[in-house]
């Protein structure tokens, strides 16, 4: 499914400018450099995505609201000084922006690329789990990065990014009380509402490239009943609607520093780690079931120095790497 025509954020753009008047489609036309037919071929494509748009080519056009689509136009300006800022790429429909995310990664995209969707068709988790992935109601974004890093410190990229979606949240609505689990979803009163997925292309001393994908469940009002028990957005832990611009502005903000603190400062792992236990309820003397390697029980006992979950079992300590725990509750999972 093609990239987002850039057109239509330009459009919503200049409507949002001059949003107390009517704006002429021979104004828009010449703005962007294109005929009268193609600004109403244009409005019309807004309008079938939700756009609120009132007038027609003879009055003009008006903008009614303001549309809550994670379009470039929008964002760009509000990530000057970080590296997501210049490329980024939106979707109206796309299968999984993980993949789109990989894809470019291996054929060159900077660092710092970002891939949104408004609607994901097969949107992952980690092993074979799904992500809901509704129209316009959720965040889901994937990013570029090359960092000079082993393919061993991966997993705390993983989960510096779940500090990030904390803090991103923390400070659009500093009420919310919000739970890391490990090492990808992100909990509100036992209910997840966001996960993870890093994926990465590496030597076997060195990353070529990693994908950090994140969905968020942001304004959903509902979910099927098989999730109801397991699954929440914002809006449902809140109350209110959140607006996805502000939410992805504040968390590529987020990500942003979380990320330059990785490359820049040696002592990075040591603080993501510290801070990740800090605000997880769960590393800490919980009774969790394992996934792995045929399944085993124990107590949590915290990470060790690279950024893996240590268990105590009946035969001893074992350090989780890659199974799904769970604090015997079942959670959905990935992005």
């Amino acid at each position: 499914m093609p990239q987002t025509d850039a057109r239509l954020g330009r459009v919503v753009r200049l409507l949002a400018d001059h949003a107390t008047v009517v704006v002429s489609g021979t104004k828009i036309a010449s703005e962007i450099g294109i005929g009268r037919s193609e600004v109403w071929r244009l409005v019309q494509q807004l309008r079938e995505l939700g756009v609120n748009i009132g007038g027609h080519p003879a009055t003009g056009y008006s903008l009614k609201s303001m549309p809550d689509l994670l379009l470039p136009d929008f964002l760009a300006p509000l990530l000057h000084g970080t590296i997501f800022g210049k490329n980024i790429h939106h979707y109206y429909k796309t299968g999984s922006t993980n993949h789109l995310a990989m894809d470019a990664a291996s054929t060159g995209a900077p660092e710092g690329s970002v891939f949104l969707a408004e609607q994901q068709t097969a949107g992952r988790g980690r092993g074979d789990h799904v992500w809901q992935s509704a129209r316009s109601v959720g965040i889901y974004c994937s990013v570029v990065l090359r960092p000079a890093l082993p393919p061993s410190e991966v997993l705390v990229l993983s989960l510096a990014a779940g500090l990030a979606v904390q803090a991103a949240i923390e400070d659009v609505d500093p009420r919310v009380k919000v739970d890391l689990k490990w090492p990808n979803d992100l909990l509100i009163e036992n209910k997840k509402f966001c996960g993870i997925l890093t994926e990465m292309n590496a030597e076997v001393t060195r990353v070529r490239h990693v994908v950090v994908g994140i969905g968020i469940n942001v304004n959903q009002a509902t979910f099927p009943p098989e999730l109801q028990g397991l699954a929440t957005s914002l809006r449902l832990a809140t109350g209110s609607e959140w607006s996805r611009v502000d939410l992805c502005a504040a968390l590529l903000k987020s990500l942003d520093r979380e990320y330059r603190e990785v490359v820049e400062n040696a002592n990075a792992r040591e603080s993501i780690l510290r801070r990740f236990s800090e605000r997880s309820s769960s590393l800490q003397g919980v009774r969790v079931t394992v996934d792995e390697n045929g399944g085993f029980e124990g107590i949590t006992e915290g990470l060790d120095s690279r950024g893996f979950l240590q268990v105590r079992t009946a035969a001893g300590l074992r350090t989780v790497l890659s199974g799904t725990v769970r604090n015997c509750n079942a959670y959905a999972s990935g992005p």
